[in-house]
């Protein structure tokens, strides 16, 4: 399957926060048809462990987050469409007049769009439009009422996820889709566990994919305290700020250095490593400031401390229908995280370690 087509795959699947479900499948059928054995951790996350014939080998952790942004209904109003409260971060501005399906708890799916004002409604009115809050946004799945929005299965608590199409752009160099924000990590995983099938390796590596991590980064707190890593790498996408007059994070630039975060500071021993890798590896690397966190805040304060980083790349217009993102980008992030993972020795991890 080509890159595009596994992309495709990938971001075009429908999962929000706390229901993870279709991702999580779909990453279970591709790891046993790679020949792992997937297990799971209280909240749904889904991990592989390959075991290191090294004696006392340290346990290094690899975890892309499957869920996406989204909404839950809270209330249906009596014409029959919905208010929401958001399941991640959201900028109100992006939501409206777009489409999304509704899940209703059988799992049937209920197209619904998002009603925006339109000019000739504010003509001559003297109301200036001011940015809605998200609670405020009408979700519509055309029902002429309450009634027969519940006679489709829809009530409290369904969610509600973008539907886009995933596509290539002109130039052939970039993609087009939602959902970038994490499906980059879950298809670097994928395609680790496929370089990793045939080798043994020096490490105990634990790869997989938590939940819920855009709405508090939850599902690394508890699959950080099963597996008990030595060290953790996330794996996720951040916002490229390019196009907004900003140098931190640039689309076709590699994969990002991810130094701090306003939840994790990366430790000494760690940045060396990852420039040293970089460096032998010839890997095109950015430094990134991160404005928001990713599942290495929460790993690092998991059990006695665990020195943690983010293996990275950026997106244009992130937590929205359409996000761009450069494919060299995701190949430079694949190349350093197979140096990573093949070079981390006992004696290298006691390096990282020695802060």
């Amino acid at each position: 399957m080509e890159l595009f087509d596994k992309v495709k795959a990938l971001t075009e699947i429908q999962a929000t926060s706390g229901f993870e479900g279709s991702v999580r499948d779909y990453l279970k059928t591709r790891m046993i048809a790679l020949g792992y054995q997937p297990e799971f951790d209280g909240l749904g996350g889904i991990f592989v462990t390959k075991t290191s014939k090294v004696a006392n080998a340290p346990r290094i952790m690899i975890a892309a987050h499957m869920d996406e942004v989204g909404f839950m209904v809270s209330s249906i109003k009596a014409d029959g469409t919905f208010r929401v409260v958001p399941l991640g971060g959201w900028n109100p501005l992006v939501v409206s007049g777009q489409r999304f399906t509704l899940f209703t708890r059988t799992g049937k799916k209920i197209p619904v769009v998002t009603g925006g004002l339109p000019p000739h409604l504010l003509r001559g009115t003297g109301v200036t439009p001011q940015i809605p809050a998200i609670s405020d946004i009408v979700f519509d799945g055309a029902f002429e009422n309450a009634a027969e929005a519940t006679e489709f299965g829809i009530a409290q608590g369904d969610v509600i996820i973008p539907e886009t199409e995933t596509i290539l752009s002109a130039n052939g160099k970039n993609i087009i889709s939602k959902a970038w924000d994490n499906r980059y990590g879950c298809l670097m995983i994928l395609e680790l566990l496929g370089f990793l099938a045939d080798k043994e390796l020096p490490a105990t590596l634990i790869i997989g994919a938590n939940v819920q991590e855009e709405v508090g980064l939850r599902g690394a707190k508890v699959s950080t305290t099963m597996f008990k890593p030595d060290l953790f790498f996330a794996v996720d996408c951040s916002p490229a700020s390019d196009t907004f007059g900003d140098d931190n994070g640039r689309l076709g630039e590699g994969t990002t250095l991810r130094f701090f975060d306003p939840g994790h500071i990366m430790l000494p021993g760690m940045k060396n490593f990852l420039l040293e890798t970089a460096d032998k590896a010839k890997v095109k690397t950015q430094v990134y400031m991160a404005k928001g966190g990713t599942d290495a805040g929460a790993a690092h304060l998991a059990n006695n401390g665990v020195p943690s980083t983010t293996i990275g790349v950026v997106a244009r217009y992130i937590h929205s229908h359409q996000t761009i993102f450069n494919i060299d980008d995701f190949n430079q992030a694949q190349t350093f995280l197979r140096n990573i993972v093949t070079s981390l020795s006992t004696e290298k991890v006691a390096e990282i370690k020695n802060y």
